[in-house]
């Protein structure tokens, strides 16, 4: 009797300590911002980290975007991609959408290189990264890292 009453009792403090534990871990605390690294050139997958990143504006978390590869091209005035439905918008609207909310949009320090890009073929706004610029966000406690 006495061993299933104490496995009654860790039950208990099990119970009640999980939502102390995970409570202050799980939610976004005041200074937290998103890194979303944006690699792919799956545009479903742009659109999908995209608008991930647009809810997370609209809660409240600053946002950078950092398109390195294949989605870099998302940053080029001249760069089309096609159109996502249900809304009919493309990864490129989304991201100049972000832009005109506040986000950060660099392209990563490699893209412009290894393209035969200038910064004058890059839509207003956005940037060229450098790396310790960028290792900087990422070593910062306070940046939530997402990679696309």
């Amino acid at each position: 009797m006495k061993t299933s009453n104490f496995r009654i009792q860790q039950w208990v403090v099990l119970l009640v300590a999980l939502p102390l534990l995970f409570s202050t871990d799980t939610a976004l605390a005041d200074d937290d911002r998103w890194q979303v690294i944006l690699t792919t050139g799956d545009v479903q997958t742009q659109g999908m980290a995209l608008v991930l990143a647009g809810e997370a504006q609209r809660q409240g978390t600053p946002v950078r975007v950092l398109l390195c590869s294949e989605a870099g091209k998302l940053a080029l005035k001249e760069f089309t991609p096609p159109t996502l439905k249900p809304r009919d918008v493309s990864p490129k609207q989304m991201l100049q959408g972000l832009m005109q909310n506040g986000a950060q949009v660099q392209v990563c320090a490699l893209f412009l290189p290894n393209t035969d890009k200038t910064a004058d073929d890059l839509i207003d706004g956005v940037t060229a990264a450098t790396p310790p610029e960028i290792v900087k966000q990422l070593n910062d406690d306070d940046t939530r890292i997402l990679s696309f």
